[in-house]
This record gives structure tokens, C-alpha cells and sequence, in this order.
């Protein structure tokens, strides 16, 4: 949709759920693991894994998609979007794939949609990654609603890009004009405002999954956080980790909602030794 051939943002196309699905398919050997990015302005699977999934691939297949609406994925002609449609969605990509089971990492708005797909089907979810996480209910902030409330210029993505990092040496102007372009793509804009229309709080809450069904969870469960997120606070967090029996909570000091970025390699280190875990403990029932 509207990319250079050769752009690494694309991957490959599939139908999931009967919508073109941008996806990015690396590695051959190991148990899958797919990724589902957050929602920022022109935020695609590639610009949120881009640091991470060479790394992970090197021992797993790993799946990436851009969801529904975003990158270079097909938007509704209805659009219409909510935490129900996103998750079917999701799993039209593991149908597609032919994928049974996979090892679920969820940025932010995908942390949301990886906890709903796990409680809805937990048989198709072996362990459970959520960074920056929603998925609980909290009283908006003002780096979200900044987020969700985009509206195009080079100016006001700089100010987002300042929000997302708390390395501020991370923030070129290259890397806010690419951001920038990408959000201006056309029909990116009327699909990104039918999102998260004002009020906001009501998306928040949207992505939130009940309370006892999150406690009701049996998987392993990573969970990452920036100490210093502006976007999603890190009590959102905490209460995960209280509400999920078999969780363990990694909080990442100096780091903003950008956790796979600004932490890269500890990232990846941190998800590859908690899901060989699970492929130790698995080739030893074998």
C-alpha cells in the first residue's frame, strides 16, 4: 500500500480474517512467536520490531503483523475498529499461518490485544510477553491521549517522539521525519481518527479485559516496563503482575514506552531466556 518496492517495512501478504495482511515472517527453526506492535502514528510492525526480531529469529520463527488498519494492512471500508475486531484479526493471521500455538509479545495497545487472545484462547497462547502493556483499566494520560489525538505535522510528531523515549539521543530528525511520512500515507489519517476518537478514556477502557479473567490466566507471563513511560503508567504494570498468577515483572530504569528500542539487546535477551524455557521444558516431556 503506497511503499517503496524494496522498504523493509513490507513483508509479505496473506488474507487474515478476509482483510490484505502486511506480515513479516523470519526464522525457520524453533516454536513461533508473534509480535503485535502498539498504536502510534505511523507505527508499523517493522518500526516497533525492527531491533528485535533479527535477534529472535536467530531461534524461533517469528511472526510480526501490521494490524488491522495500520502500516501497510488493509483498513475497513466501515471503519471500525475495537479491541473484538483486532483480535480476530490476530488470529486470522495464526489461521492463515497455519500456526496451532505461538509464544505472544504485546507493545502497549498489542500487550492489550495479546491479553485478550490469550483469555479468549488460551490453547493457542504457550507463553504471554507484555510490554508497556494495556490491558488493565487506568485513568488516561496525557502522553496517550496526545498519541491517540495525533494530528499531521512534523511539529507535533517531534513532541510524540519526545514522549515515546526518555533517550532523547534517540530522537533524529530522521527518525521524526520517517515517523512523520509514514503517518501522511494516504487514508493512514481518516483510519488512525477513527481509532481512538475523543473521549478517550472509553479505548482505554476498551482494550481492558475483566479483572477475574486476568487472574484466571495460567501462563507464563513476562511483563516489561519502563519506569519512566509517559504513555502507559507503570501501575498499569504492577497490577498485572498482581493479577497474574504465573507472572514476573521486569521494570527497566531510564527507559521510556520504548523498552524494545531503547533496550534493545536486554530486551531481546530477556524474551529469548523466558521462552527457551518453555522449549527446555518441552523437549524434556518429549
Amino acid at each position: 500500500m503506497n511503499a517503496p518496492v524494496d522498504s523493509p517495512e513490507i513483508g509479505r501478504e496473506i488474507i487474515a480474517a478476509g482483510y490484505r495482511t502486511n506480515v513479516h515472517d523470519q526464522g525457520e527453526g524453533g516454536f513461533p512467536v508473534m509480535m503485535i506492535h502498539g498504536s502510534g502514528p505511523g507505527v508499523t510492525a517493522w518500526a516497533n520490531w525492527r531491533l528485535v526480531i533479527p535477534e529472535l529469529a536467530k531461534h524461533r520463527r517469528v511472526i510480526a503483523p501490521d494490524m488491522l488498519g495500520f502500516g501497510y494492512s488493509e483498513r475497513p471500508e466501515d471503519q471500525t475498529y475495537n479491541r473484538e475486531r483486532w483480535v480476530t484479526h490476530a488470529l486470522g493471521v495464526m489461521d492463515e499461518l497455519g500456526l496451532e500455538q505461538v509464544d505472544l509479545v504485546g507493545n502497549s495497545f498489542g500487550g492489550g490485544l495479546a491479553l485478550a487472545l490469550a483469555i479468549e484462547h488460551p490453547d493457542r497462547v504457550r507463553r504471554l510477553v507484555l510490554m508497556g502493556s494495556a490491558g488493565v483499566s487506568f485513568p488516561i494520560t496525557k502522553g496517550l491521549d496526545e498519541v491517540w489525538g495525533y494530528e499531521a505535522s512534523l511539529e507535533t510528531m517531534r513532541r510524540l517522539m519526545d514522549v515515546f523515549a526518555y533517550n532523547k539521543g534517540l530522537l533524529t530528525d530522521e527518525l521524526a521525519e520517517m515517523r512523520y511520512q509514514a503517518s501522511i500515507r494516504p487514508g493512514f489519517q481518516e483510519s488512525f481518527a477513527a481509532m481512538f476518537p475523543a473521549p478517550r478514556q472509553r479505548w482505554v477502557d476498551n482494550l481492558a479485559s475483566n479483572e477475574d479473567d486476568i487472574r484466571a490466566l495460567p501462563h507464563e507471563t513476562l511483563i516489561l516496563h519502563g519506569r519512566e513511560d509517559e504513555v502507559i503508567p507503570l501501575e498499569a504494570s504492577y497490577r498485572l503482575a498482581e493479577l497474574i498468577d504465573r507472572a514476573q515483572l521486569h521494570v527497566f530504569g531510564r527507559c521510556g514506552h520504548w523498552t524494545q528500542i531503547e533496550h534493545a539487546d536486554r530486551f531481546a535477551r530477556l524474551v529469548n531466556d523466558f521462552l527457551n524455557e518453555a522449549d527446555q521444558a518441552a523437549a524434556g516431556d518429549s
